[in-house]
């Protein structure tokens, strides 16, 4: 047993059912909604380790659920969507989702993609390495998982966190997506490039937010990104 909660959120009842179905095989606890409200309700009362959140739902859709949502949490959020366009796609993801997956869809797919997805969340294991790095205004602990700009925390999404924690252990290094996809993202992840330039620009954005407008993450054009500190 996983001992994880899943919150599924769909106004289709047989979708919700089926889901509910593999995830619980999977030995996850499962919540269900069938309505936007519903949903950060639950959300919010509940906290469950990761949601399943459809767009279309009645009421709320999920993309101001997801909003929401990430006014105050950084639970993992997987969308369901059947729109296929890449702008559909990445709008959900601009707003703090994790992954997506697209309609029609496997529901054996699906539990692969939360178990993905809960494998990127900071674990409980042992650190190996420094308790914590500091450059510039930038303090991560990656015992705790927090990270600070000068002395306030900065609240990141797991794969925000994962991102960062990569580019920042070999400074001046560029990654280039596909580097990056498979050391924060992992082997099995299933999305595609521009995926980690939609995370890449709100992990810039938050940072930048912070005091003394911190700019870390460089561009470097045609080969990816690489931290740094001054703009060196």
């Amino acid at each position: 047993m996983t001992g994880k909660s899943v919150l599924v959120v769909d106004d289709d009842i047989k979708t919700v059912e089926l889901v509910k179905l593999y995830l619980k095989r999977d030995g996850y606890r499962v919540l269900t909604a069938y309505n936007g409200l519903e949903a950060l309700r639950l959300a919010r009362d509940k906290h469950p380790d990761i949601i399943v959140l459809d767009l279309m739902l009645p009421g709320m859709d999920g993309l101001e659920v997801c909003r929401k949502l990430r006014e105050d949490s950084d639970v993992p959020i997987i969308m369901l969507t059947a729109r296929t366009t890449d702008e559909d796609r990445l709008t959900g993801l601009d707003l703090g989702a994790d992954d997506y997956v697209t309609k029609p869809f496997s529901p054996r797919e699906l539990a692969a993609r939360v178990r993905a997805v809960l494998r990127r969340i900071p674990g409980e294991s042992v650190h190996r390495g420094p308790a914590e790095i500091k450059a510039g205004q930038l303090t991560v602990n990656f015992v705790n998982h927090e990270v600070f700009i000068a002395g306030k925390p900065l609240k990141l999404t797991p794969v925000e966190y994962k991102i960062l924690c990569v580019l920042l252990k070999e400074p001046s290094r560029v990654f280039s997506r596909a580097q990056l996809i498979e050391n924060a993202l992992g082997y099995d992840f299933e999305g595609f490039d521009r995926t980690i330039d939609v995370h890449i620009l709100n992990l810039r954005r938050k940072l930048e937010a912070a005091p003394n407008n911190c700019n870390y993450i460089k561009t470097v054009y045609g080969f990816g990104y690489k931290f740094v500190v001054n703009g060196k």
